[in-house]
């Protein structure tokens, strides 16, 4: 057993925590150098071994409790800011203080002979007007601790992240500087699903805030759960630097990962040494972190994490996380199973149970989406349909929760004829569609919408998050609004084989009189093609200028589409005819032409206004000839037609059934 002596002092040296006398006063009593009273001084470089016949630890944890005292008063967060701050010169210190957004600092970037910015949430602020030399980058890497293989370092017991970049030959050439927040009341909209035990999977991209979602998370399953909580904690930026955790995960416990090589390892130590009741993981990025977390799902382990990503659907897409949701793989259908279904006889399916029970999509700091059940959500989207979830906002009310799933979904597999109104359509298949497609530029779409109220749209088969994200990068999220009600729609946007399938939502269009915007696939690049020409189409219809121009190249478009497919897959593998959907005689010599080039034929049957083209396999003898001759004359070319719209008003063509096309 060890005894320490009671530590007494003589009235004049007595060291109260309650005293408002600062500790610097004290000095000329002590026969040492003065301490001073700051947040960036240590009793440990300060006392000498010895002090009055007493070990220095002792001591020094008396002074550590008096200046924790002494500082009580003060905002944590400042305190904690102004450590972060003290890596700059006095300069650069200065001017951000003096900045009026100083407690909504984002970062600081510092490299090697440009002029030191600090970002807010408001843009960028130059520090200097000198550039930053190797003085300044070696002031500020002493007083952090050492950088990791992942060149990142911290200050012991903050969340801030100092992260360095190197030269070829190893030397530090930049800072940047990211200021790290506790901040309490940041996870209170999935407070009931934590509550309940469900393992979380939080989705966003970089600078969301998922870090500050899971730390909370953490200190509520500790404090307010009284859980045995374990922290993987990757690079720190959960618990914090140095070997002290934050305050900001409560009682929680946390691992440090020396190396983000054998994170999966430390998950795996973590559950059989420790006994934990939840994991918390931080950025779970490879196949054996994700067949880790799986591991320890199946031991009835709480899971929460975090995965770098938008959507569900791009976990889906990731070879390496797929794990997380299940895993896919592809099943061959039976001919009759596949009829049944009405799909293809290759589908992709859900290999196994999901890693997770709930998945959260980070939108912004103030709202999610909740996938309560995340294997139906994987399931509905492998499958076509969509998905259900939550959309849960913070307010100045509280927390607001709307269920949203699939609208006028009807999926029939005896249904044959469909309807489908097509719109304007995105394509990703080659250059020569691409530059029939001329995008509107961004400031007119920008300047013909000004002063308007912004475009409602309806959403169906695309996640409503990829639309926000594309509306966010063209800078247009305030000209767009996603509405549920198709009934106060201006427009509706779609995805093509999630329509076609659906004539019921086609039928409410219809009766709304709403432009019909479609794409091929729900990658970004379509999206925001397809929110451009929203934009500049709702624009033209209230000037009514230049509908007739959307209208005819949107149908133009369609049409070759749909001769090229048929040719591709049905005609020439096949050698099966196939019959297109009916036309105006202008689009049909189009068509007539793209026939040609395969070196195919092409007849006309039917009568207006439902007169089609007949694609034949052979060089079979027809009546084209006299047709076109007849309908056209001899001399007519493609570029002599300009469509009508037909007195549609911009309103998209509409047809009575689909081409003879296989899914």
């Amino acid at each position: 057993m060890l005894i320490f002596p009671v530590l007494r002092f003589s009235p004049p040296l007595q060291l109260s925590c309650q005293s408002q006398t600062p500790i610097s006063k004290i000095s000329p009593k002590f026969p040492y150098p003065t301490i001073q009273s700051s947040p960036f001084s240590s009793p440990l470089r300060i006392l000498p071994a010895k002090f009055s016949g007493y070990p220095r630890k002792i001591l020094n944890s008396l002074f550590s409790s008096c200046l924790a005292s002494a500082s009580a008063g003060e905002d944590e967060f400042a305190v904690e800011l102004r450590r972060l701050l003290a890596l700059l010169p006095e300069e650069m210190r200065r001017r951000v203080s003096e900045h009026p957004e100083l407690h909504q600092l984002i970062e600081v970037v510092m490299d090697l002979g440009r002029k030191p910015l600090a970002r807010f949430p408001s843009g960028d602020f130059v520090l200097s007007d000198c550039p930053i030399t190797v003085q300044d980058i070696e002031f500020a890497t002493s007083q952090v601790g050492d950088f990791a293989i992942d060149n990142r370092a911290g200050i012991s017991r903050t969340l801030h992240r100092i992260s360095a970049i190197r030269n070829r030959k190893g030397t530090i050439i930049g800072l940047t500087c990211r200021v790290g927040r506790a901040i309490s009341g940041s996870a209170s909209l999935l407070q009931d699903l934590v509550k309940d035990g469900a393992s979380l999977l939080l989705i966003g991209p970089p600078g969301v805030g998922k870090t500050t979602i899971i730390r909370e998370i953490a200190r509520m399953l500790a404090n307010d759960y009284k859980k045995r909580v374990m922290i993987v904690d990757t690079s720190n930026e959960i618990g914090g630097d140095g070997d002290i955790p934050h305050a900001g995960i409560g009682n929680a416990r946390r691992m440090q990962v020396p190396n983000s090589d054998v994170q999966h390892k430390v998950l795996i130590e973590a559950v059989e040494n420790h006994m934990p009741q939840v994991i918390v993981i931080d950025e779970i990025g490879t196949k054996l972190e994700a067949m880790a977390a799986s591991t320890i799902a199946q031991r009835g382990i709480q899971l929460v994490a975090t995965a770098h990503g938008v959507t569900i659907e791009n976990l889906i897409m990731n070879p390496s996380l797929e794990m997380l949701v299940g895993g896919i793989q592809s099943v061959t259908l039976g001919d009759e199973e596949a009829s049944r279904r009405g799909v293809q006889k290759t589908v992709l399916e859900r290999k196994g149970p999901s890693t997770f029970s709930c998945g959260v999509e980070i939108i912004s700091k103030t709202e999610l989406q909740v996938h309560r059940s995340l294997e139906a959500t994987v399931d509905a989207i492998l499958s076509g349909r969509f998905p259900h979830f939550e959309v849960r906002k913070m307010n100045s009310h509280g927390v607001e929760i709307n269920a949203q799933g699939e609208a006028f979904v009807h999926n029939s597999s005896d249904e044959k004829n469909e309807v489908v109104e097509d719109g304007f359509e995105m394509h990703e298949e080659g250059s020569t569609l691409d530059e029939l497609i001329s995008e509107p530029p961004l400031d007119m779409v920008g300047s013909s919408a000004q002063d308007k109220s912004p475009v409602r749209v309806f959403v169906y088969g695309i996640l409503e998050t990829s639309v926000i994200q594309g509306t966010k990068q063209l800078k247009m999220d305030d000209k767009v609004e996603l509405t549920d009600n198709i009934s106060e729609a201006d427009a509706l946007l779609a995805l093509q084989s999630k329509l076609k399938k659906n004539s019921r939502i086609q039928a409410a269009a219809k009766s709304h009189d709403l432009p019909i915007y479609v794409t091929k696939t729900c990658s970004l690049v379509q999206i925001t093609k397809a929110i451009r020409a929203i934009l500049n189409g709702h624009a033209d219809d209230s000037k009514d200028v230049g509908s007739e121009d959307i209208t005819n190249l949107s149908e133009r478009i369609d049409a070759l589409e749909e001769a090229r497919l048929a040719i591709e897959q049905v005609v020439i593998p096949r050698g099966e005819s196939v019959e297109l959907l009916p036309r105006p005689s202008q689009i049909m010599l189009l068509q007539r032409d793209l026939i040609q080039k395969y070196n195919l034929r092409s007849e006309k049957i039917g009568r207006e206004p439902d007169l089609r083209l007949r694609i034949l396999p052979f060089q079979t003898s027809t009546d084209e000839d006299r047709f076109i001759n007849e309908s056209y004359g001899e001399d007519s070319g493609p570029d002599d037609f300009i469509c009508t719209n037909n007195g549609t008003n911009g309103i998209s063509y509409t047809v009575d059934r689909l081409p003879l096309l296989p899914e």
